[in-house]
């Protein structure tokens, strides 16, 4: 039996973005430290931000400092550490969209995609800006496509499926398409499977044509519809990553 291609792993796009937030009606000493903090974070100092935050704490504990420091952290790659910083922030101030998103990248980057989800849901509930709504959402879409992909690694199939439409509904990511297409393909769901195939190159942005084709061909071929199923494999095996694999299937249906 010929082994099929791995799934296009997905780039992770930015999970959060660093504010310069203002230090208005903070204690001046504290904001002196903390606009300094700022500089150091932005010429990639991550430990002299780091000081300088906790200089600031010491003298007015704010939520502003606590996220910086939070977002030093991750940068510096302490994503561990970055999570109860980011609870101070999150303690002094409930209605902070930038911190439920912090936090859901620091989930994300440990791998616990549930408390990533969960802090991202978070930030889109609190935010009042369309384009922030619609980023945090695509981080949510990109931490369920985790969650499918590890599925169809596990063989759960149904499972996948479930993880992989909540992917899509918050984002049209095409690795997560292709990857719904491979799922309903498993699960014997040619027309699924086939549909799922048409969005990954509709919304194609980081993947090959091969994946997609490559999946339409196996629908088609599964329903009977030799001419089709013919024709998207040999679109597939322009791209070298499924070449071997449609033109296994192509030896197939001649």
């Amino acid at each position: 039996m010929i082994k099929l291609p791995k799934l296009l792993g997905f780039v992770v796009v930015a999970l959060f973005s660093v504010t310069s937030l203002i230090a208005q009606d903070m204690n001046p000493e504290a904001a002196k430290f903390f606009n300094t903090g700022n500089e150091k974070l932005k010429a990639g100092d991550y430990q002299s931000a780091i000081t300088n935050y906790d200089q600031a704490l010491k003298i007015a504990p704010d939520y502003r400092i606590y996220y910086q420091k939070g977002i030093a952290l991750k940068k510096a790659g302490k994503n561990q550490e970055s999570i109860p910083v980011l609870k101070e922030a999150e303690k002094l101030n409930h209605n902070f969209h930038g911190t439920y998103n912090a936090l859901g990248s620091s989930y994300y980057a440990l791998n616990q995609m549930e408390d990533a989800i969960a802090n991202f849901q978070k930030a889109v509930d609190i935010s009042k800006d369309l384009k922030s709504k619609n980023d945090i959402k695509k981080n949510i879409a990109l931490s369920y496509l985790k969650l499918g992909n590890n599925q169809l690694s596990d063989g759960n199939m149904s499972k996948a499926i479930e993880y992989l439409q909540k992917a899509v509904e918050n984002n049209n990511l095409d690795n997560a398409y292709l990857a719904l297409s491979r799922a309903y393909n498993e699960n014997g769901d040619w027309d699924k499977s086939i549909a799922a195939a048409e969005n990954a190159l509709k919304y194609r942005n980081s993947i090959g044509k091969g994946g997609p084709y490559y999946y339409m061909g196996l629908g088609f071929k599964n329903k009977g519809d030799v001419t089709k199923a013919r024709e998207n494999f040999n679109l597939s095996k322009a791209d070298p990553q499924y070449k071997k694999v449609a033109e296994y299937e192509l030896s197939l249906i001649k």
